[in-house]
C-alpha cells in the first residue's frame, strides 16, 4: 500500500452491500485498483468495507461493482454547513418480502418443475422440455454467466469460473436438466453462504445500535432533543431514568447507577456520581443524571470499539492466509484435473466422450472452493463479534488463533492480579517526641512530589484523617532512582523510601527490632517506606495493594484450561511478591524486576515455551505486551492506551474474562480446522467417486453446497460461546 502522507489523507471508506463471496470482494478490490485516480484500496471482507487512497466516485465504485450488483456508501455522515446529512452506516432498512429478495430463486426453481413434468408427459427427448430447463438456466444463472464470461476472457480461473465452463459444459453434451440443477443449486448456496456472512456481520453492526442517534441537551437555558452528530464537546446532556446515554462524558450533577455491559461486559450496574465517567451506550437505571459532554460522537468508546472490531476482522490470520494461498493454486489445479479426467480416458482406453465429458464437468463442479473460501471468514467475524459482546476486544484473527495456543502466560502484578488501588495498612512511629499528625503531612507533601504509584495512597490516608499537608513548603527535593526521595522541610532534610536506602546510609543505626517490623510487614505482602533524617529513623509506612477476589478463581481455571506456566513480574520484593502470588496460585514469581528486566524475562519464556502472553495495563508495561506473543491490556472503557496498544483489551478491567477469551480463541481454532479439514476431505471423497465413474454433476454440487452450508453452521456456534 503506498503509505505517503498525500495518500492517506486521501483515504475514504465506504461501506459495501451484496458481497456474496470473498472471491467476489478480491475480484472487486482489483477492479477498484483500476479506475483512473485511485493508488490503492483494499476491501474488508469481513466488515463489508473498502478503504480507497485517491479519488474515485460512488459512481466509479459501483460501476467496478456492476459485476455483483454491489451498492457502495459512505461509511461516514456528511457534513453540509453545518447540516447532518444520512449518507453512512445508518442506511434504512427496508424489509424486502422473501418472493421478492428471493425472485429469481424461485422463478428458475419453478421452471425446472415444470421441465421436469414435461420430460414426464412428453418424455425426455422434447423441444419444450429443454426450453423449459434453458429458460431455468438463463433465469437463474444470469449474474453467475455474467462473471463467469468475463473470467474466462481474462483467463481468471474462480468459482464462478468453473461452475460457468460446468453449465456450458452440461448443455453442450445435452444434460439441460443436470445443468439448470446444478445452476439453481449454486444460486442456493451462493445465498446461504450470504446469509451466514451476513448473520456473522450482524454480531458487529449490532453494536451500532447500542448507543441512542439522539439526545437532550441544554442550550441557551433551553433543553432541545437534537441528533448526536450536533453535539459538540462542552454541550450538558440530560439522560433520564431507564434512559440510554448516548454520548461519552463527566458527570456534572446528580447520583445514579448505570449498567455498563453492553460496553464492559460487567454484569453489576456500577455507580456514578460528580466527577465519573460515563460512555455511550450504557443504561442510566436509576437518577437523573447530568452529563458534559466530554468526546465528539466519532471518537466516542463504543465508536472506537466498532471500529477496532472492523479493522480486526481484516487482519488476516494463519489459517486464512493458508486458505487465501491454496484457493490461488487449487482451482487451475481443478480445472487441469477435470480436463485430463474428460480427455485422457477417451483418447488412451477408449472411453465413451460423453461418459467422460460429463466426469469431468461434475470434477469442476465438485472441486467448487465456496466451503474452503468461507471457512475462515465466518469463523473469525463470529468469534470476535461475541468477544466484543462480552467486553473482549480482539484486534485482529491472527490474535485469536494465538490466543488458543499459550502456553505461558505472565501477568504483572499492580492493576492486574492487584486492583492497583493501594491503601495504607500501618503506620508506626519510633520515636516519642515525634507528633504522629505533623509527620504524616511530611510524609504527605514529599510523596505527593515523587510521582510514586504508592503516593495516591499516602495522600489519601491524609485526607481521610483529615490531616492538611498543602501549606508544607519542600525545598531541594530530590528523587533517589530506585530507592526513594528526599526534602527539605523547615531546614530539615528529611528522606522517605525502601528500608535499601537507609541501610546504605552510614549515619543511620538499622536495628534488629526495625529489621523485624519490616520483615513482618513484607512478609504479609506488603510494601514498607521507612521515613528519617540523616541520623534518625522516624517511622515506617506500609501500603498493601489489594488482591482482586477473582484473581485466584481466574488462575486456577487457566491451569483446567491447560496452560503450563502462569508467572507473576513485578517490581516489588520478593517477600511482597511472595505472599501475593502464593495467595493467587501462579506457579512461579519473579521479583525486584525493572522494566527492561520484564521484557528479558518475555523473551526467555518465549523461547521455552514459544507461544506467551502478557498481561498488564497497556502503559508501563508496553515494551513487554510488545515483546510477547499476544500483549493483553487491562484496559477499562475509555482507556485509549489500552485499547491502541493492546493486541488484546480486557474492556471491563475484569481478569475472569481471560479464561472465556482462551476458551473462545480454542474453541475457533478448532472449528477452522475442522472446517478446512472437512471441506477438502468432502471434495477428496467425491473425487474418489471418479474411478468407477460414479460422480454425477448432482452429487457433485450437493456436496459442495452441503459444505458450504454445513461449514457455516459450525462457525455460526462461535457467536453462541458463553462465559
Amino acid at each position: 500500500m503506498n503509505n505517503s502522507t498525500e495518500s492517506l489523507k486521501d483515504k475514504k471508506v465506504f461501506r459495501v452491500e451484496g458481497f456474496s463471496c470473498a472471491n467476489c470482494a478480491g475480484k472487486f478490490e482489483r477492479n477498484v485498483k483500476e479506475i483512473t485516480g485511485v493508488q490503492d484500496a483494499k476491501v474488508n471482507f469481513g466488515a463489508s468495507k473498502i478503504s480507497v487512497y485517491g479519488d474515485a466516485t460512488i459512481e466509479e465504485l459501483e460501476k467496478a461493482g456492476a459485476f455483483e450488483n454491489l451498492k457502495v456508501i459512505p461509511d461516514k455522515p456528511v457534513r453540509h454547513e453545518g447540516n447532518f446529512k444520512n449518507e453512512s452506516n445508518e442506511p434504512t432498512e427496508v424489509k424486502v418480502p422473501f418472493y421478492k429478495k428471493h425472485s429469481t430463486l424461485l422463478y428458475a426453481g419453478l421452471f425446472i418443475v415444470f421441465g421436469y413434468l414435461s420430460q414426464f408427459i412428453n418424455g425426455e427427448a422434447n423441444l419444450i422440455t429443454s426450453l423449459l430447463f434453458i429458460t431455468s438456466i438463463v433465469i437463474g444463472g444470469y449474474s453467475l454467466f455474467k462473471v463467469g464470461f468475463q473470467n474466462l476472457r481474462r483467463l481468471d480461473f474462480d468459482m464462478k469460473t468453473l461452475m460457468t465452463v460446468a453449465v456450458l459444459g452440461a448443455a453442450f453434451i445435452g444434460e439441460w436438466a443436470e445443468a439448470s440443477i446444478v445452476v439453481i443449486l449454486f444460486a442456493i448456496s451462493e445465498a446461504l453462504e450470504r446469509y451466514s456472512m451476513d448473520k456473522a456481520r450482524q454480531s458487529i453492526r449490532s453494536l451500532m445500535d447500542i448507543a441512542p442517534k439522539e439526545a437532550l441537551v441544554r442550550r441557551n437555558g433551553q433543553e432541545l432533543m437534537i441528533h448526536v452528530e450536533e453535539i459538540t464537546v462542552g454541550d450538558i446532556m440530560i439522560v433520564k431514568p431507564g434512559q440510554k446515554i448516548a454520548m461519552d462524558g463527566v458527570v456534572v450533577n446528580g447520583y445514579s447507577s448505570v449498567n455498563q455491559a453492553a460496553i464492559t461486559g460487567e454484569s453489576v450496574p456500577v455507580g456514578k456520581s460528580v466527577d465519573d465517567e460515563v460512555f455511550a451506550g450504557t443504561l442510566n437505571e436509576e437518577g437523573l443524571l447530568e452529563v458534559k459532554i466530554t468526546k465528539l460522537v466519532e471518537d466516542t468508546t463504543i465508536s472506537k470499539i466498532i471500529e477496532l472490531v472492523e479493522e480486526a476482522q481484516d487482519e488476516r490470520a494463519p489459517s486464512q492466509a493458508f486458505v487465501d494461498k491454496f484457493a490461488k493454486y487449487y482451482t487451475p489445479i481443478i480445472m487441469v484435473i477435470a480436463g485430463l479426467v474428460a480427455v485422457v480416458p477417451p483418447l488412451f482406453f477408449d472411453g465413451s466422450w460423453e461418459t467422460w465429458v460429463y466426469q469431468g464437468l461434475s470434477v469442476l463442479v465438485v472441486g467448487c472452493p465456496c466451503a474452503l473460501v468461507i471457512s475462515t471468514p465466518i469463523s473469525i467475524v463470529s468469534a470476535i463479534g461475541n468477544a466484543a459482546k462480552k467486553g473482549v476486544l480482539i484486534k485482529g484473527g491472527v490474535y485469536l488463533e494465538e490466543m488458543g495456543t499459550l502456553k505461558a502466560i505472565a501477568f504483572d502484578k499492580t492493576g492486574t492480579l492487584t486492583k492497583g488501588a493501594p491503601v495504607v495498612t500501618d503506620y508506626k512511629i519510633f520515636e516519642n517526641n515525634v507528633n504522629e499528625e505533623d509527620l504524616l503531612a511530611v510524609i504527605t507533601a514529599l510523596e505527593t512530589r515523587s510521582q510514586h504509584p504508592l503516593a495516591t495512597a499516602i495522600v489519601k490516608k491524609a485526607e481521610n484523617d483529615s490531616i492538611s499537608f498543602s501549606d508544607v513548603i519542600v525545598e531541594d527535593f530530590t528523587s533517589i532512582t530506585g530507592k526513594g526521595v528526599m526534602g527539605t522541610i523547615n531546614g530539615t532534610t528529611y528522606y522517605i523510601g525502601s528500608p535499601k536506602l537507609f541501610k546504605d546510609m552510614d549515619s543511620i543505626n538499622f536495628s534488629h527490632h526495625l529489621e523485624q517490623n519490616v520483615t513482618d510487614l513484607q512478609n504479609q505482602g506488603k510494601t514498607v517506606m521507612v521515613i528519617g533524617t540523616m541520623h534518625l529513623i522516624l517511622a515506617i509506612i506500609a501500603v498493601a495493594d489489594e488482591v482482586r477476589e477473582s484473581s485466584k478463581e481466574v488462575i486456577n481455571k487457566l491451569h483446567l484450561l491447560g496452560v503450563q506456566k502462569t508467572i507473576m513480574l513485578t517490581g516489588d520484593n520478593k517477600r511482597t511478591a511472595r505472599a501475593i502470588g502464593d495467595n493467587v496460585g501462579v506457579s512461579e514469581i519473579q521479583a525486584d524486576l525493572m522494566p527492561e528486566d520484564k521484557l528479558s524475562f518475555i523473551k526467555k519464556l518465549r523461547s521455552e515455551y514459544g507461544n506467551v502472553a502478557m498481561v498488564g495495563d497497556g502503559v508501563n508495561d508496553a515494551p513487554a505486551l510488545a515483546a510477547s506473543t499476544v500483549g493483553i491490556a487491562m484496559g477499562g472503557a475509555g482507556t485509549d492506551t489500552a485499547l491502541e496498544t493492546a493486541d488484546v483489551a480486557l474492556m471491563g478491567d475484569d481478569l475472569k474474562k481471560l479464561p472465556f477469551t482462551v476458551k473462545l480463541s480454542r474453541k475457533a481454532l478448532n472449528i477452522i480446522k475442522a472446517n478446512i479439514a472437512f471441506a477438502i476431505g468432502i471434495k477428496f471423497l467425491a473425487l474418489l467417486l471418479v474411478i468407477p465413474g460414479w460422480l454425477t454433476l448432482w452429487i457433485a454440487i450437493l456436496s459442495d453446497m452441503g459444505a458450504t452450508l454445513l461449514v457455516s453452521l459450525n462457525s455460526l456456534r462461535l457467536m453462541r460461546v458463553k462465559e
